[in-house]
């Protein structure tokens, strides 16, 4: 063999092994549930400076939204097909994916990091812990409120925040006799924002032990008198939205109080900074869903909880799956996500003045003012009674069902729940 041809295979051997070398990066997994801005162009921005800085390791990221995301990340769990990080609410949901024993403990991580572990708000991590193990970090800290518009409180003569239910629905008929016929929508097309009234509901009006047996896979019949007392009284809330409550979304809704056309929002803390980002000049005020005079349970808490981040215990790269799952948290990239997302975080530090904005500081403040936090209804029985109340709320609003029809289909799909339970 010629000098000249042993000269250009050495080349070749050479730029092979460069490119092999080039293409041999580590590839992670990514799944979350906001394709939709602005959160997508913060996950984008954040995917790609992770991959500058760390040039050997690529981030393979998808999304869903919502309800999408709730049944396939079930899905990819039960079928041991888990994305390395995915992000996941608290409590209820995210105890039944840990149920699968494929979701990693982060004890070892946070003991060995012990500033990345003291970098959250405490009360935060809680309910992502299940059995002294922590399971999930939090992200974002969340909260259900009734958001009014002020200047629109002052034309009607509405001084005084309601104290209780009664008050809440005299305030809204005053809303409606000065010339607001419809003081709330709330998007009932999207059932999620249904069962946010109605696990709320629950918690103020029925006693925690009821609630503790019905949410209760194994044990739930949901046969107490308190449920239809409730769907009673969300419908005398639904009674002030009109005739197009059922057929519009709460995106629709939201977009009406930015506006300033709607008088009153139940909305989650998280939204304020879309709120903002429609109508920075938009003056408001907000307030925790009040207290039934008859409730047996705590009207000191607010529905809400943090949603964050997961790691699988399947992961082929576990050391650039916790990489990239650390780097989410970092201090500056919360912060950015808060001046982005406009939501507050459970990063210590990560809110100033200068990427805040007062109603998202005062939420923080009522986060962690309340005595304690009611998870989300939708994650906190299994989804097949949350989805019976959903639709049967729904049909309940549209006069095609009755409270008696609905509650019906709850207590059988809770007589499947507990069948299922026993397997």
């Amino acid at each position: 063999m010629s000098k000249r041809i042993q000269a250009l295979l050495a080349v070749l051997v050479i730029a092979t092994s460069i490119a092999a070398a080039q293409g041999a990066k580590t590839t992670i997994r990514f799944f979350h549930r906001w394709p939709l801005e602005p959160r997508k162009s913060y996950f984008d921005a954040l995917v790609a400076e992770f991959e500058r800085r760390n040039p050997d390791i690529e981030i393979e990221m998808d999304s869903v939204i919502n309800d999408a995301y709730k049944e396939k990340i079930r899905v990819l769990v039960s079928s041991n097909d888990i994305p390395d990080v995915f992000c996941s609410w608290s409590d209820s949901f995210a105890y039944n994916l840990v149920k699968s024993g494929r979701i990693k403990p982060l004890n070892d991580l946070l003991a060995r990091d012990k500033a990345f572990a003291a970098s959250f708000i405490q009360s935060q991590v809680k309910p992502f812990t299940f059995d002294g193990k922590v399971y999930g970090m939090p992200q974002t800290i969340d909260g259900k409120v009734f958001a009014y518009n002020k200047a629109i409180f002052a034309k009607a003569g509405i001084t005084k925040e309601p104290k209780d239910f009664d008050e809440l629905l005299a305030t809204f008929a005053t809303l409606k006799k000065k010339g607001y016929p419809t003081p709330i929508i709330e998007g009932l097309a999207d059932p999620w924002t249904i069962s946010h009234y109605l696990g709320t509901m629950f918690q103020r009006y029925l006693s925690p032990a009821v609630t503790a047996k019905d949410y209760n896979e194994a044990t739930g019949e949901f046969t107490d008198p308190g449920y239809r007392v409730v769907l009673e009284r969300f419908q005398k809330i639904v009674d002030f939205m009109g005739p197009n409550a059922t057929s519009i979304t709460h995106t629709d809704a939201r977009a009406l109080f930015a506006a300033g056309k709607l008088p009153v929002i139940y909305i989650q803390l998280a939204e304020f900074g879309l709120i903002r980002k429609s109508n920075p000049d938009i003056q408001y005020g907000y307030f925790n869903f009040p207290a039934f005079k008859d409730g047996k349970g705590d009207p000191g808490l607010l529905t809400g909880a943090p949603e964050g981040f997961m790691l699988s215990s399947t992961s082929k790269n576990p050391e650039a799956a916790e990489r990239f799952f650390k780097f989410i948290y970092e201090k500056q990239n919360a912060a950015q996500f808060v001046k982005a997302v406009g939501a507050p975080v459970a990063v210590i530090g990560a809110m100033t003045p200068d990427n805040s904005f007062p109603e998202l500081i005062g939420a923080v403040e009522l986060i962690n003012g309340v005595e304690g936090s009611a998870p989300w209804f939708d994650n906190a029985v299994n989804i097949k009674i949350a989805d019976a109340f959903m639709r049967g709320a729904q049909a309940v609003a549209t006069k095609d069902k009755t409270i008696d029809q609905v509650m019906a289909e709850v207590q059988a799909a809770a007589k499947i729940v507990r069948s299922e339970a026993k397997k």
